[in-house]
C-alpha cells in the first residue's frame, strides 16, 4: 500500500492546458491582424516602435503575424524558425480571415433588408 497516485500526472497536464487555453485570448484575432497586415503592406516604410517599459524588451522586438512581443533580437529571430511562425505566416498570406460582419450574414443576422421606400413623409 501507498506509493504515488496514478492520477497526479493527469492532473497536471490538466492544469498547463488550462494556462495555455487562457494565454490563447490574450492576442488580437486573425481579422485585426490581417488587416495590420494590409495597412503595412501599403506603408512602405517601416514603423518605429514605441518605447513602453512594461511590455518585454522595452517593447522594441515585435512580431507582427503572432502579435508578441520578444526579450531580445536573438529570442526574435528563434521565433521567426519556429513552426508556429511559420504556420501563422502561411495563415496570413492566404485568404482573408473570417469576420464577424461574415458570421451574422451567414447566420441570417446580417444588415436587414427592409425593401423599397414606398413614401416619404
Amino acid at each position: 500500500m501507498g506509493g504515488k497516485c496514478p492520477h497526479r500526472k493527469v492532473k497536471k497536464r490538466r492544469l498547463s492546458h488550462k494556462t495555455a487555453r487562457r494565454g490563447k485570448f490574450l492576442v488580437k484575432a486573425d481579422d485585426a491582424v490581417y488587416d495590420e497586415l494590409l495597412k503595412l503592406a501599403e506603408d512602405a516604410d517601416a514603423r518605429q516602435l514605441p518605447v513602453d517599459e512594461d511590455l518585454p524588451g522595452m517593447g522594441q522586438f515585435y512580431c507582427l503575424h503572432c502579435d508578441r512581443y520578444f526579450a531580445s533580437e536573438s529570442v526574435k529571430e528563434e521565433h521567426y524558425r519556429s513552426k508556429r511562425h511559420k504556420k501563422r505566416i502561411k495563415q496570413m498570406s492566404g485568404p482573408a480571415p473570417h469576420t464577424q460582419l461574415d458570421a451574422d450574414l451567414a447566420s441570417g443576422m446580417g444588415m436587414p433588408d427592409n425593401g423599397l421606400k414606398l413614401m416619404s413623409m
